[in-house]
């Protein structure tokens, strides 16, 4: 792996050989259509935090889509054993000429539909044959071929199981993905309702030999293997539901594709086409047709705006609880009062990457002070998540403001997972980050620091609720 502290992203492939990024014309390419991107959203290229986000998401991309360049065949050969396995139907004992499994491999790929990365949990069987098997870590290895391409999960199953079925000729493969794609919020109603969208989950699977039929013996021996992981034949999505129901861009109310939105940015939908072709992908493709449009309008929500404009229906009545506040005394015993789990999406700026988790705010106030309502706690932390952000920034604005309508005594803390964490090589599935920022009392006052920590519950950053 290249040095990051020097900008120089290198990927390692299996034959050993380096990828290097930087130079390359197509990266270049994509450079400057992120530039134009971030101009769209009224941001300066120039700024501090932004000066060097062009070639962070070129070489993200670029990183995140190697498999075009990869092929199965240079994976699997010399990686067969020859093993006695199930021939003429007959299966043999010890464990050869039976099911083997890979569970649980943690990846990400890029939706076609948005260009947004999605995560995904991989299951893949196979039953031996012709008394060949193959090396157990080159299941992931092909798998990971084709999770590195703009995908949709029925697609990205069916090209791991014809895969493999091809390069080890076993009597049967299966593939089971458990993918997880965030949603596109309503900028304008999440600021008015405490409830967020979520995540959109749908669990697929793609069979060849032996698992072509759902009904097989082999599929049960599989899900049984799976069950305690919560796979159910059930719960997998029919090839015709997972297109009703996978990219939330194809929801109906985003299905009316706004020619506003065009009309007002061509350049950045011109611009994102232009990222698809320096990728290897054609723009022109069905499946791609739409993909800018639906990039933009993501990207559109993280636009640069002023906070008077979003919080001004929510300020009505914060004078009168800061003059009840000030009657109340400021030498009177103060108590604690805290708002945990606000919800957050935010897009960080540094990779043009959704982050997003979770806020505690704790806040000292009089006896008698009546505590301040959750909606409008949510509504600060949804304005300030909405906008090309690092997560210590959102901490302290977040602390800023909260301190300003109520008066000083803050703490927050903000716990948060980065899809930059795993969609840049790094793969670190399930780390999150926390960020504290404090205020006024809380600055000195570690037996109010330590009571508020300890009233966070614990994994509240795993998922948006």
């Amino acid at each position: 792996m290249g040095s990051l502290d020097e900008g120089h992203l290198c990927v390692e492939i299996e034959n050993g050989m380096k990828l290097s990024f930087e130079k390359e014309p197509e990266t270049i390419a994509i450079e400057d259509s992120v530039k134009v991107l971030l101009q769209g959203l009224g941001e300066d290229v120039n700024r501090e935090g932004l000066m060097k986000t062009p070639l962070r998401v070129a070489k993200a991309l670029r990183e995140g889509t190697t498999g075009y360049k990869q092929k199965v065949k240079d994976i699997v050969e010399g990686a067969l054993f020859p093993e006695l396995g199930l021939h003429d139907g007959v299966g043999h004992a010890g464990g050869v000429g039976g099911l083997v499994i890979v569970r649980d491999l943690d990846m990400f790929s890029y939706c076609e539909s948005c260009l947004l990365p999605f995560q995904l949990k991989c299951h893949v069987g196979y039953v031996p044959s012709g008394q060949r098997v193959v090396g157990l870590s080159k299941l992931s290895r092909v798998a990971d071929v084709f999770v590195k391409r703009l995908q949709d999960p029925q697609r990205l199953a069916d090209e791991i199981c014809s895969a493999l079925h091809h390069g080890i000729k076993p009597a049967g493969v299966a593939v089971i993905l458990e993918c997880l794609h965030i949603r596109f919020p309503n900028v304008e109603s999440v600021l008015l309702d405490s409830k967020h969208q979520g995540w959109v989950k749908v669990l697929v699977s793609s069979g060849s030999g032996v698992f072509v039929n759902e009904n097989a013996g082999a599929w049960v021996d599989l899900l049984g293997l799976l069950k305690f992981r919560g796979v159910t034949v059930e719960k997998i999505l029919t090839r015709d539901s997972i297109k009703q129901s996978w990219c939330p861009s194809h929801s109906s109310s985003m299905a009316k594709i706004s020619s506003e939105l065009v009309a007002a940015n061509p350049d950045m939908v011109a611009a994102v086409a232009s990222i698809l072709r320096s990728l290897g992908e054609d723009p022109l493709r069905k499946e791609l047709a739409e993909t800018p449009i639906h990039f933009v309008r993501w990207l559109m929500k993280f636009e640069n705006s002023k906070l008077e404009m979003k919080l001004n229906g929510f300020t009505c009545g914060i004078t009168d609880l800061l003059k009840s506040n000030r009657e109340v005394g400021s030498h009177s015993n103060k108590h604690m009062h805290s708002e945990l789990n606000l919800s957050f999406l935010s897009q960080c700026e540094h990779h043009l990457l959704p982050f997003y988790g979770v806020v505690h705010i704790g806040y000292l106030c009089p006896k008698g002070f009546n505590h301040v309502g959750r909606s409008l706690l949510q509504s600060i932390v949804h304005f300030y998540g909405f906008k090309l952000q690092v997560q210590e920034r959102l901490t302290r604005q977040i602390a800023e403001t909260v301190s300003s309508i109520l008066g000083g005594d803050i703490m927050v803390v903000v716990e948060a997972n980065h899809t930059c964490m795993i969609s840049r090589g790094i793969k670190k599935f399930g780390s999150n980050t926390a960020t504290i920022a404090v205020l006024g009392q809380f600055a000195t006052d570690l037996t109010a620091r330590a009571m508020f920590l300890q009233s966070i519950p614990d994994g509240t950053a795993s998922q948006i609720s």
